[in-house]
């Protein structure tokens, strides 16, 4: 017996001291891997910036390593933020050493106004003479969208274009909900909120589905109107090759001109070597977007002393300090203030993409946004989505740049809760006793149905809610209530939707604000300064290592499938009444 403790504990402390070790180790080799990001790259003439978008894109990347780590091969993925690759495309115009893009493109996991801005920069490269050469083995609708722009678009032989038009399909639990026991309690502003309809219904509402049909009417005839400028089709034949099925494989690609050639990769390289005046294509110089970040712009400034300050929101709008890819109250509240309480800060540029989400925590960051407008220039730049909560936060800008295939509107606030008597009563045999000390003490309790007063106060509550929201946008958008009660209603529109109402002032992306910002701050020499601030590397190791390495696995073991459990995640933390778009639009 006493040999077998003493194994024991030898073996307990022996697994210890190699936990310890491998903690080690791997902070040893994320320090490394962050020490090394710091270090300029240099690269030689005749090089191919080699444009490969097969990562999310955010409106900015985080530097939190542990969020960029793969810690199944332990190595770091290689992301970058909107900002980033808009930057590397503007610096490749006038770096002698780029002779041109290659686009090697797949799918492309981002939103439709992400990848908006991005063509929009390419056709602004296209500006020189230097050439974009776009591949790929199957493109789909948003891949081929953003390849249209290039001076050559191949194809693999076998491979297939995707060109159907757009749809939009979702899911309704009415009978779910019915067959297990749960009722759902909705209380909402607005015919076209139909965050609540899956719950009530199905299938769409007639309000949904004429909602739904414009804002996808008016995305898909956007991206149309792009390709036929660029491939010199007519929108008519566009549409005839989209109801016709008549691209059935590559060959039919090739015929109707939206490619130029089929290819293999093997003749893309040599093309590559030739453009770059390569006599080997094994030798052709090439750099990643993510290591042509790392090379310097010797044509930007960066010492003036007049700035602009961009402070990106992205992802759902919550209560308190939140964290990157939630619109924590606090944190973007503060980031706010401090851009307006410095004085070397002329104006702002308040990036938002989020399809809202809690009403308070939408009322904490206007009130900051109203503050920083009265003192210097606020911009509002939307990214992909920019509704509800999403439009609330930026409703006091003096002006809104929005993409073309911007989601925004989805001006509209509701209440839901669940009764779940009938699922514990009658189903599982539960009951449930309440011990209270007011009347209305269990309000909001999944054991039982909400009375007639309790209905009433929670419908008072919208209500008033949804009347400050259009107060709101009225003021900051010089407006009626009256008018913005009609084309608020939770109604969901597109950018090209948005600006014929008056909801946005103009097309353009974060560029676009930024200039905007300037020339309405009066100032032609400036520098860029990002809020919130990223914290530094090593301290978010420190920080929120056991809860990173966690959402890292998940994501890893998930794949495309992770934003399912984003999604439900967010629907568990929801708290509160919600100002919210019913649902995330994904193109394909």
């Amino acid at each position: 017996m006493k040999s077998f403790f003493k194994y024991l504990l030898a073996s307990v402390l022996g697994v210890l001291l190699a936990g310890i070790l491998m903690f080690f180790i791997i902070i040893g080799g994320i320090g490394a891997m962050v020490s090394s990001q710091d270090q300029p790259v240099k690269i030689k003439p005749h090089t191919v910036l080699h444009v490969e978008l097969n990562q999310p894109i955010m409106d900015r990347n985080s530097n939190n390593p542990m969020a960029n780590f793969d810690f199944a091969s332990f190595s770091p993925i290689q992301q970058l933020g909107l900002n980033d690759i808009l930057n590397n495309i503007e610096k490749a115009k006038t770096d002698p050493n780029i002779d041109g893009i290659y686009l090697d493109l797949t799918a492309i996991p981002a939103g439709i106004a992400t990848i908006e801005e991005i063509r929009n920069a390419l056709i602004k490269f296209k500006e020189t003479e230097k050439f974009i050469l776009a591949y790929s083995d199957t493109y789909t609708q948003p891949s081929y969208y953003l390849a249209s722009v290039a001076d050559k678009v191949y194809m693999n032989p076998e491979g297939l274009l995707m060109l159907v038009g757009l749809r939009a399909e979702m899911m309704f639990f009415k009978e779910t909900m019915e067959k297990i026991g749960v009722e759902p309690q909705i209380i909402r502003h607005g015919k076209f909120k139909s965050a609540v309809e899956p719950f009530m219904y199905n299938k769409m509402s007639d309000e949904n589905r004429e909602q739904v049909m414009t804002y996808m009417g008016s995305i898909w005839n956007q991206m149309l109107k792009g390709i036929s400028q660029e491939r010199n089709i007519s929108i008519k034949k566009l549409n005839e090759l989209s109801d016709n099925l008549t691209l059935k494989n590559a060959k039919a690609a090739v015929e109707n001109g939206l490619i130029d050639e089929l290819k293999y990769k093997d003749e893309i390289l040599a093309e590559l070597a030739e453009l770059t005046s390569t006599t080997d294509d094994s030798k052709i110089e090439n750099i990643s977007l993510s290591k042509y970040t790392k090379v310097p712009n010797h044509e930007r400034k960066s010492l003036e002393k007049d700035k602009i300050a961009v402070v990106y929101a992205s992802g759902a709008v919550i209560m308190g300090e939140g964290e990157e890819g939630t619109i924590g109250s606090d944190r973007i509240s503060k980031a706010i203030r401090e851009a307006r309480k410095d004085s070397s800060v002329k104006a702002i540029v308040f990036r938002v993409n989020s399809g809202g989400g809690s009403a308070l925590a939408s009322e904490v960051i206007w009130r900051e946004v109203k503050l920083a407008q009265e003192v210097k220039p606020v911009i509002a730049s939307m990214g992909d989505v920019a509704a509800s909560g999403g439009y609330y936060i930026v409703a006091p800008a003096q002006k809104i740049l929005a993409s073309p295939n911007t989601i925004t509107g989805s001006i509209g606030v509701f209440g839901l809760l669940f009764n779940g008597k009938e699922l514990l009563n009658d189903k599982l045999g539960i009951h449930v006793d309440v011990a209270k000390t007011n009347n209305y003490s269990d309000l909001g309790t999944f054991s039982r149905r909400l009375t007639a007063q309790e209905r009433e106060v929670i419908q008072f509550s919208i209500e008033e809610i949804y009347e400050t929201f259009i107060t709101h946008v009225a003021e900051g958008r010089n407006m009626t209530k009256e008018d913005v009660d009609k084309i608020g209603q939770g109604r969901v529109w597109s950018g090209a939707n948005a600006i014929e109402i008056g909801l946005i002032d103009g097309f353009g992306g974060l560029e676009d604000a930024i200039k905007l910002a300037a020339e309405t701050a009066g100032i032609e020499s400036y520098r860029t300064v990002n809020f919130p601030k990223l914290k530094d590397p090593f301290q978010q190791i420190l920080d929120e290592l056991q809860g990173n390495v966690r959402a890292s696995i998940i994501k890893q073991e998930l794949g495309t499938e992770y934003k399912y459990y984003k999604a439900l995640k967010n629907l568990t933390e929801m708290e509160g009444v919600q100002a919210r778009i019913p649902y995330e639009v994904e193109i394909y």
